[in-house]
């Protein structure tokens, strides 16, 4: 598999396709770091033109995966490999505990270790369900979504697409969050937050507005 990026998130990547096993033909994508090595820890081809990415695609292996956090940049980048030829894939780690009915995880979806998914919850493409998350029962997350470590989600919660949750963030059951939304670290939403916003505090209220998304 391909992981676009090489550095930060990308290396807590390379840890869960470490826990699952899957290090053969793994490569990674840098082309905007110009000090970028070769290999990451000597050990994985870090591909730096798209030229490359597509040889791989066509030669070894389309999956590929966004080591990198931001929502709008995932996407982004996501259309753009799919052009190259690759096929978006889930990466999960085995220490996430989901539960086994009514779960749907999109394509492209990095859940990683510790992270708590319970039952009947959908998951959009190209998610990041980060270490230590929990989401309750009957919740939607809508895609690209960036949920950070050691948020929690209430049961039958709806989370919009490209919104990021900071870390330790709360969402209280039946709350409703739109789309383009950022919620601050640490916050407790009580209430439901409309598209387009920032939100910080507890309990979270409305801190500034945000462009809308150009799509």
């Amino acid at each position: 598999m391909l992981v676009i990026g090489a550095k930060g998130f990308a290396k807590e990547m390379l840890e869960i396709f470490h826990q699952n096993n899957s290090l053969d033909n793994l490569v990674f994508y840098d082309d905007v770091n110009a000090d970028i090595e070769d290999k990451l820890y000597g050990l994985f081809t870090i591909l730096k033109t798209p030229e490359e990415a597509i040889h791989y695609f066509s030669t070894v292996s389309k999956e590929f995966t966004i080591g990198i956090g931001n929502p709008l940049l995932r996407y982004k980048l996501a259309q753009k490999f799919i052009e190259y030829g690759g096929e978006l894939t889930s990466v999960i780690s085995p220490f996430a505990k989901i539960g086994y009915y009514g779960i749907e995880i999109g394509k492209g979806a990095n859940v990683l270790t510790d992270a708590i998914i319970t039952s009947n919850v959908k998951i959009g493409i190209g998610c990041l369900i980060n270490k230590q998350v929990m989401v309750g029962h009957d919740v939607i997350i809508g895609d690209f979504a960036e949920l950070t470590p050691s948020v929690n989600i209430g049961g039958h919660c709806q989370i919009g697409s490209h919104t990021i949750i900071g870390m330790n963030a709360t969402i209280l059951p039946k709350i409703k969050i739109g789309k383009n939304v950022v919620v601050a670290s640490g916050a407790v939403v009580t209430k439901d937050v409309p598209d387009n916003c920032m939100v910080a505090g507890v309990p979270a209220v409305l801190k500034k507005v945000r462009e809308p998304l150009p799509f």
